[in-house]
């Protein structure tokens, strides 16, 4: 159910049975002191925002058997430090992992083709990405306002996308579309 367990302040552990498919948009939005979830492989969806503000949750896998990250679910999960992506994952949404302070690194699998629209923005701890070969599509601001953001890394046969010393450009170079530490954008790089 949709909200099903929204505010419930006291609530500190959680275990999704196995018999769960699925885990509706905000079901645990505001769930300020919960610091354990155990997902089983028998969800494949997470609703938007339905880990949104679990500001004590300070790690989470999510199982192969999720294929999308929706918008905002990990969104203000401030003490959030780990996250193990599912290499079955093939988006991360828009803000998804949006104000995780305590995120310090992510490892994308190579099976994500698209990052939402600040997917990562102001996540104060988060030093360094390295963006897979496979992803085809990055939003606006999806690294912006990472204030210890000192490298992101692209693989090399990654066929939209490029960086040089830790920034992030599209494939031939014209767009810069993320510095390290710096704001939101796409900046078109003046020829010549």
């Amino acid at each position: 159910v949709y909200g099903a367990f929204e505010d419930c302040s006291g609530l500190t552990s959680i275990t999704i049975p196995d018999s769960a498919t699925s885990i509706e948009g905000s079901a645990f939005w505001g769930c300020s002191s919960l610091t354990s979830i155990t997902i089983p492989d028998s969800v494949t969806s997470i609703g938007s925002h339905a880990f949104y503000d679990c500001s004590s949750l300070t790690s989470i896998t999510i199982p192969v058997s999720v294929t999308s990250i929706e918008a905002g679910v990990f969104s203000s999960c401030s003490r959030l430090a780990s996250v193990t992506l599912g290499n079955r994952v093939t988006s991360i949404g828009d803000y998804a992992f949006n104000s995780c302070d305590s995120l310090t690194s992510i490892t994308i699998p190579d099976s994500v083709t698209s990052i939402g629209k600040s997917a990562f923005s102001f996540c104060d701890s988060l030093a360094s990405v390295t963006v897979p070969a496979g992803v085809t599509e990055i939003g606006t601001g999806a690294f912006a306002w990472c204030n210890k953001l000192t490298r992101i890394t692209v693989a090399v046969d990654n066929p939209n996308y490029c960086s040089a010393d830790g920034v992030l450009f599209n494939k031939d170079k014209t767009v810069l579309m993320q510095a390290p530490g710096a704001l939101s954008g796409a900046y078109t790089v003046p020829a010549g």
